[in-house]
């Protein structure tokens, strides 16, 4: 039996596989298609972190999602400490999420709209 993946895995997986007696196919990709597919990946592990229950199951698919953060970081050349400062320079400027806040809606005054 043969199972369709064609998705970005992690590179030791292949070996796992192997290592499990199956066999599988691998290419590697340009960047441009890396790129592509990171982007998707992304999307993926954060839809995995959203619908994790349990606290194990969350530690485990933020560390997912970590890795893809970090391989776009190392992708686009982009230091770590660059994120935290644009972090931190956000925080302060729009606060975080500690007070937990719902946006409910916004009364806009008609003298102060712009179109």
């Amino acid at each position: 039996m043969q199972k369709e993946y064609n998705k970005l895995v992690r590179d030791r997986i292949p070996e796992m596989i192997e290592a499990n007696g199956a066999t599988c196919q691998v290419t590697a990709m340009d960047e441009a298609e890396y790129q592509q597919t990171l982007h998707t990946k992304l999307v993926e592990e954060a839809l995995e972190v959203a619908a994790a229950k349990q606290r194990g199951e969350l530690i485990k698919e933020l560390a997912d999602l970590q890795e893809v953060v970090s391989a776009l970081q190392a992708l686009y050349q982009i230091d770590p400490a660059e994120v935290q400062a644009v972090q931190e320079q956000r925080r302060n400027e729009r606060g975080a999420f500690e007070r937990r806040l719902r946006l409910i809606s916004v009364q806009i005054p008609d003298e102060s709209y712009t179109n």
